[in-house]
């Protein structure tokens, strides 16, 4: 029983504290990603640079600040029309969800996470995606419609008051 309860209360504090599987990175892993690119020069290969530049895009659409995901979507987005494998496809549609995630645009993540399962329906990490794209829809939607019905029950209780001191 005691497990039960414990149990309940986790999942009520995972419930309103937002918390969710993706992971973060840190501004010092972003600048060793932009060193990286710096230091390969042209004499790198192509293959070399786009690895480089898939790694540093990751690392900013997983930063905590919005001005580094948005860069690292801008730079999926331009390099996603030049994508010719179904693999490295698949990875810039699951980081461009994981941004507009971050972003907060729940709805755009999850059209993404859904092209990245079209490609590869069993993806587990696409699927983790799409279950935390989700929930925080559902959570969103619980919130929005407690906060709807407090409006209702303020304005209704200002509306009886009213008519109670007519009356």
């Amino acid at each position: 029983m005691d497990a039960k309860i414990a149990s309940f209360f986790e999942s009520v504090g995972s419930f309103f504290s937002g918390g969710d599987s993706i992971p973060w990175c840190d501004r010092d892993i972003i600048a060793g990603c932009e060193r990286e690119i710096a230091e390969s020069g042209s004499g790198a290969s192509d293959k070399s640079k786009n690895e480089s530049i898939m790694r540093l895009s990751w690392a900013l659409v997983h930063s905590r600040h919005s001005e580094d995901v948005q860069r690292g979507m801008a730079m999926l987005e331009a390099s996603l029309n030049n994508t010719n494998s179904p693999l490295e496809k698949r990875e810039k549609l699951y980081l461009l969800a994981v941004g507009h995630y971050r972003s907060g645009d729940y709805s755009r993540s999850r059209q993404l996470v859904d092209r990245c399962l079209e490609i590869a329906p069993d993806w587990r990490q696409a699927l983790t995606l799409k279950k935390v794209i989700e929930d925080k829809i559902a959570k969103d939607g619980v919130i929005g419609i407690g906060l709807a019905a407090t409006a209702v029950g303020v304005v209704v209780g200002g509306i009886a008051a009213a008519l109670a001191r007519r009356g």
